[in-house]
C-alpha cells in the first residue's frame, strides 16, 4: 500500500470562469487572487481558502483536515477549561493576578488534571495527536517530490511526530499522577512543535507551491515568531512565580500552534491524497 499525492488544478474563480465576491479586510481592499495585495493574517487566509473551496469545485476535500484539527482541538481545550472553572478547580483567566485565592492558576495541565475535565482532556489530546500526525505525514508526502533538501523535509516530519508523541504523554499522564512524564510531554510538544513551525515556514517560502509561498509563508513566520516569544515568556514567568500571566501566555501559545496547523489548508486544497494497494509480485 503506497500513499500517493497528486496535484489538482487551481480552484480559483479565474480558472473556472466563474465570478467570486471580493474578500476584504480592514487593512486591504484588493480582491482574492491578486499578487499585489491581500491581507496576510492567518484568519483572513483561512476565510479566503474556505470561500475558494465553496466557489471552486476542484478544491480538494483534504483542505478541511487541518481546519478540523484546529477547530476540534481548540473547542475541546476550552471545554476542559470551562469544566474546570465550573467545578472550582482553577481560577478564571480574567481574574487579576494579585487577587489571593485558594484555587489553582488556570494552566491547561491543571485544568485537565482532575475528572471530569481530565477525561475530556485525555480524549482531546489523543485525537489531536493523531490528527497532527496525519497532517505531518501528508505534508511530508506533499513536499517530497519538490524539495531540493530532503533533510529539511525529513526534519520537519520527525519534529512533528515527536510533538505528536508529546501530546499523548501530557494528555494521558496527568500532572498530579506522574509529573515527570507529563513535563516530558510538555517539553516535547512545545520544543519540537516550535522547531517544526520554523522548518515548515522555511519550506513554505523556499518551495513556493502554486506561487502561494508568500501568502502562506509570511503568516507562518509571524506565527512562529509569536510561538517562540510565548515559549520564552512562559518559562520566564513560570520561574518568577507569576502564574496568572504565565497561564494566559500558555493559552495564547497553544492557540497560535493551532492556528498554525490550520494554515496547511492553503496548500492542501490543491492536492489529492490516495492510498494505492497492489499485489506483491514474486
Amino acid at each position: 500500500m503506497l500513499p500517493v499525492c497528486s496535484s489538482l488544478t487551481p480552484c480559483g474563480p479565474e480558472e473556472l470562469g466563474t465570478s467570486a465576491p471580493a474578500v476584504g479586510c480592514p487593512s486591504c481592499s484588493q480582491k482574492r487572487g491578486t499578487k499585489e495585495g491581500g491581507c496576510l493574517s492567518p484568519l483572513f487566509l483561512l476565510c479566503s481558502l474556505f470561500l475558494a473551496g465553496m466557489d471552486g469545485k476542484k478544491c480538494s476535500v483534504w483542505m478541511f483536515l487541518p481546519l478540523v484539527f484546529t477547530l476540534f482541538t481548540s473547542a475541546g481545550l476550552w471545554i476542559v477549561y470551562f469544566i474546570a472553572v465550573e467545578d472550582n478547580k482553577i481560577l478564571p483567566l480574567s481574574v487579576p493576578d494579585r487577587k489571593p485565592s485558594p484555587k489553582r492558576p488556570p494552566y491547561i495541565s491543571i485544568a485537565g488534571d482532575a475528572p471530569p475535565a481530565s477525561c475530556v482532556f485525555s480524549q482531546v489530546m489523543n485525537m489531536a495527536a493523531f490528527l497532527a500526525l496525519v497532517v505531518a505525514v501528508l505534508r511530508f508526502i506533499q513536499l517530497k517530490p519538490k524539495v531540493l533538501t530532503p533533510w529539511l523535509n525529513i526534519s520537519g516530519l520527525v519534529a512533528l511526530c515527536l510533538a505528536s508523541f508529546g501530546m499523548t504523554l501530557l494528555g494521558n499522564f496527568q500532572l498530579s499522577n506522574d509529573e515527570e512524564i507529563h513535563n516530558v510531554g510538555t517539553s516535547l510538544t512545545f520544543g519540537f512543535g516550535t522547531l517544526a513551525c520554523w522548518i515548515q515556514a522555511a519550506l513554505t517560502l523556499k518551495i513556493n507551491l502554486k506561487n502561494e509561498g508568500r501568502k502562506a509563508g509570511i503568516p507562518r513566520v509571524a506565527l512562529s515568531a509569536s510561538i517562540t516569544l510565548c515559549v520564552v515568556l512562559y518559562f520566564i514567568l513560570m520561574a518568577q512565580g507569576i502564574h496568572m500571566h504565565a497561564s494566559r501566555i500558555q493559552w495564547g501559545l497553544v492557540m497560535c500552534f493551532l492556528c498554525y496547523f490550520g494554515t496547511f489548508a492553503v496548500e492542501f486544497r490543491h492536492y489529492r491524497f490516495e492510498i494505492i494497494c497492489s499485489e506483491y509480485q514474486e
